[in-house]
């Protein structure tokens, strides 16, 4: 039995029919996957460097430049454009006690701002 079992795997070798059950045509398919999965990663990853700052990242209403302020939830081009003329504060919620934004407005977004301190003001 065991000779019938290897003339068996023997000739399967010789044909070029796979052993495993894990062909070739399965592994090139696998392969160009994982190349094309690749491709993807990298092709959102340069899309997402190209758009600039994101939503995500935390702004410092110090430094922020009116477009990188507009990527906050209600913030347009007249808040960006207090926000810029009201500087420098010494904390994000001086926003709100200025009347520069109302509260409701600075609660959306509190949490994706940063009021850092230049090192001359710390002076």
């Amino acid at each position: 039995m065991k000779q019938w079992i290897a003339f068996l795997l023997l000739a399967m070798f010789t044909l070029g029919m796979p052993v495993s059950g894990y062909s070739q045509d399965s592994r090139a398919k696998a392969e160009n996957k994982a190349k094309q999965d690749v491709k993807t990663t990298q092709d959102a990853k340069g899309k997402s460097a190209d758009k600039g700052k994101t939503s995500d990242e935390i702004i410092d209403i110090n430094t922020a430049t009116a477009v990188e302020l507009m990527t906050l939830d209600g913030i347009g081009d007249a808040r960006a454009a207090a926000i810029i003329k009201g500087r420098p504060y010494k904390a994000k919620n001086q926003l709100v006690s200025k009347n520069i934004l109302p509260a409701a407005a600075y609660d959306k977004i509190k949490d994706k701002m940063i009021a850092r301190q230049s090192a001359a003001a710390k002076k």
